[in-house]
């Protein structure tokens, strides 16, 4: 498919259908790839999706403690004032 170059402002950009959005489930931003001599558009990805239903599956099974204590015994706090 080609679509054309458009000038937006001072730049320039391009115009996708709503069909195409809608296809991809293009919304407010998406994530570029640059990669051998092509670029690749995407929808945004979301890096944490479904980390809540994670904690909260780790909660119910009592699974949601620290791996080291969050002071340790050593520590000086009078050099950080």
């Amino acid at each position: 498919m080609q679509v054309s170059v458009v000038r937006i402002g001072n730049s320039k950009g391009i115009r996708l259908n709503k069909s195409i959005l809608d296809r991809y489930n293009i919304r407010d931003t998406v994530d570029l790839i640059f990669e051998k001599g092509q670029i690749i558009i995407k929808p945004a990805s979301k890096p944490r999706n479904g980390w809540e239903k994670a904690f909260m599956e780790m909660r119910a099974n009592n699974d949601d403690h620290l791996l080291m204590d969050d002071l340790f015994e050593d520590e000086n706090f009078e050099e950080w004032k």
